[in-house]
């Protein structure tokens, strides 16, 4: 894949991990290499491309124009507005108002993470990488994390020892999708990597000194295979030990292709009862691991399983067990109050207050105990 070679301005992608919400957003490829997986619908309109390295500095050194600008002007305690810096001329170059802004964010949130994008950067050459990683570092030598996304296939194939180099130029923080560590759920959903790949990928990125987040998808294996992706993918992080874990409950976009086939009953998604069920018995399951688990995303019913393992393990368990505990018509109380905001944590349900507002949210809804999870269905797809 040849790189565009007109430079059209600063990019940025449309995606980053919800922990990457103060990062400065690098984009070094469009979309996705991939682009197969049948429960994500973001890049399914959208062809990969490589971006140019000499376009990727140039939108470094841009930033860097606009930030030296911004800097500059509160030492000297003069108030630049976003017009008059919009008409600064970076480079010799006409105004370029996305980086201004992203600049502006940067500056804002204290210059301390980068976040490289789109979807799979570390499919470029390393030599690439390493031009790009050793230019961000002498732009903004004060930043504390350099982050990227990777599919487990691509890190599977890069040597140890440059995947090390990489750790040297300063990517500090890898993503990796795992979803699952089942393999027949993987071929399902056509992730591109099997079991074994995802460990080895996870492996050697610890290896290389760098610090690993996987996300697990509750519910990608459907009612059928809930047991086996619990149980599969709890194997897999163990024998990984990643610095974290983040959960994504599956949700299904308009544009996924799994969604196409739960329309037409060939995946047989679960509800809320039945995830939470799944969610418990993974956690049951981690075992001799140190990692920090993270429920960072709306799309996840209990926010409190987040903590470090494994002292924190219990406290994360309880309030998926006493949900488990409760009548049905409870649970679906707890869950349009969750899914609507009018609760934040399971706790809430103690709430005389928050709970009158989720029953009446029930009511308005027309929520029964038999209907309440395709009801959320239709809410979720506002948060996806």
């Amino acid at each position: 894949m040849k790189p565009i070679l007109s430079y059209n301005g600063f990019e940025q992608g449309p995606i980053r991990p919800p922990s990457e919400a103060e990062s400065l957003l690098v984009r070094i490829t469009r979309n996705c290499p991939w682009n197969r997986c049948t429960f994500c619908g973001l890049y399914k309109d959208s062809k990969f491309s490589l971006r140019s390295v000499d376009h990727v500095l140039r939108d470094i050194d841009t930033v860097r124009f606009y930030v030296d600008a911004i800097e500059s002007g509160r030492k000297s305690g003069a108030s630049i507005s976003p017009r008059k810096l919009s008409k600064l001329s970076p480079n010799g170059r006409e105004s370029d108002l996305p980086a201004l802004y992203a600049a502006s964010n940067f500056v804002t949130n204290g210059m301390e993470s980068i976040f490289i994008q789109d979807g799979n950067s570390l499919v470029i050459k390393p030599g690439d990488m390493i031009r790009i990683l050793l230019h961000l570092r002498e732009a903004f030598p004060q930043v504390k994390r350099v982050t990227s996304y990777a599919r487990s296939h691509t890190i599977a194939r890069i040597s140890d020892e440059n995947l090390s180099r990489m750790a040297s130029a300063g990517l500090n923080r890898i993503h990796i999708g795992m979803e699952s560590g089942s393999d027949r759920i993987l071929k399902r959903v056509k992730k591109g990597s099997d079991k074994l790949t995802q460990i080895v990928a996870g492996q050697k990125v610890k290896r290389a000194g760098i610090e690993l987040s996987e996300y697990f998808m509750p519910g990608l294996g459907g009612k059928a295979l809930s047991r086996e992706n619990a149980m599969e993918t709890a194997d897999a992080l163990n024998q990984i030990n990643p610095d974290f874990i983040r959960l994504r409950t599956l949700a299904l976009p308009a544009s996924a292709p799994l969604t196409k086939q739960f329309e037409k009953g060939a995946f047989d998604k679960m509800g809320e009862v039945d995830t939470a069920r799944e969610l418990l018995l993974w956690l049951e399951n981690l075992s001799e691991i140190t990692s920090t688990i993270r429920s960072d995303h709306m799309l996840n019913l209990f926010p409190e399983v987040d903590g470090v393992l494994p002292v924190d393990k219990k406290n994360m368990m309880k309030p998926v067990r006493d949900f488990l505990d409760l009548p049905l018509e409870e649970q679906m109380i707890f869950c349009i109050g969750r899914r609507t905001h009018r609760m934040a944590r399971f706790s809430d349900l103690n709430n005389p207050v928050l709970r009158n507002s989720a029953q009446k949210m029930c009511s308005e809804l027309g929520a029964t105990k038999t209907n309440f999870d395709g009801i959320i269905d239709l809410i979720m797809q506002r948060f996806i």
